[in-house]
């Protein structure tokens, strides 16, 4: 049974990847390979086909996703707040960039008569006003009317949508939360656990500056844990969409997260907070109960523990490619 992984060289997908040869898979990447992201199957020591392709583009998703009997779908253009969300146009960019994404692979996938498809969904599919509330939690029917989050939230939305029309498929949705390790994206798209060990890494060198007043609360799940729920999902994946979610629902503010980054770096750094920056939802967190009946899944990686392994590899991620230098 051939196993294709879109952004199979991505931050989990190539945990993913790693993980589904571990247990004797064959497995396909099928990647555009941008910003870097080939460094990650060499970190992980992941030797597979590899298929570049921008699935954008039919003819190249169609060839990258040839002889595939299940299809993992985690390519997607994602980042930070300031990346996705900053204004008009880089709403539009995400949402029309993901919806080609999404609409190629899909098409295809029925075209070809794969038997599964396994698709990473978004916490952005929940309205975005419920997210602006303090201490908002979402089960997978908190989702009562559309509203997502922006241009990325709405092509989630719609690729769920699209899934739930395709019959003869069985198929899964993960609504993925925050999820951080080591592999993640760093640069201008990084999002908020790489971005402020980046921060500590480059101090005293530029300023620990955090993106708001802190009071901003989020779950965090380690990659591994969030790679173990796709494979169960996979065994549970129906002629009739199983939607769970994908997250912690273990809350922390980003005030926070930002002081346990730095008793990690073990330096004296001043943080420092900027309430003009955009910060995104006030709280987001999962509730897992769906996953845990359903799949018989928990998040086995503490948090301090999480943050200490990604720690490590930033810090060597930054040094080989010298990015703070």
């Amino acid at each position: 049974m051939k196993t294709v992984v879109t952004g199979g060289a991505g931050f989990i997908g190539s945990h993913l990847v790693k993980r589904l040869l571990d247990e004797g898979r064959e497995v396909t990447v099928a990647d555009d390979f941008s910003r870097g992201s080939v460094l990650n199957l060499h970190d992980l020591g992941v030797e597979t086909e590899i298929r570049k392709a921008d699935l954008r583009d039919y003819s190249q998703a169609a060839e990258a996703l040839s002889g595939a009997d299940v299809v993992f779908h985690l390519a997607a253009s994602v980042g930070s707040v300031e990346y996705l969300h900053r204004d008009e146009m880089a709403e539009l960019r995400a949402l029309q960039s993901n919806l080609a994404i999404d609409t190629n692979v899909f098409r295809i996938c029925l075209e070809k008569k794969v038997r599964k498809i396994v698709y990473a969904s978004s916490v952005s599919v929940y309205p975005i006003d419920l997210q602006q509330k303090p201490g908002a939690v979402f089960s997978e029917e908190s989702l009562q009317y559309f509203n997502p989050e922006g241009g990325y939230g709405w092509a989630k939305l719609l690729g769920e949508i699209q899934l739930g029309w395709m019959k003869n498929i069985s198929r899964g949705m993960a609504r993925i939360f925050n999820v951080y390790g080591p592999c993640t994206t760093l640069g201008e798209t990084a999002q908020v656990v790489p971005a402020l060990m980046s921060k500590a890494l480059m101090y005293p060198k530029k300023d620990f500056i955090i993106w708001g007043n802190g009071t901003q609360s989020r779950c965090f799940l380690y990659v591994s844990d969030c790679v173990d729920a796709l494979v169960k999902l996979e065994a549970k994946v129906s002629d009739k969409p199983v939607v769970v979610n994908v997250g912690s629902d273990q809350t922390i503010p980003v005030s926070m997260l930002a002081e346990k980054i730095v008793k990690i770096s073990e330096k004296n750094i001043d943080i420092e907070y900027d309430p003009s920056k955009p910060v995104g939802p006030i709280s987001r967190t999962a509730n897992i109960n769906k996953a845990g009946l359903l799949l018989e899944w928990q998040p086995k990686t503490s948090l301090d523990e999480g943050l200490r392994s990604t720690y490590d590899w930033v810090e060597k991620r930054l040094t080989r490619t010298q990015s703070f230098l």
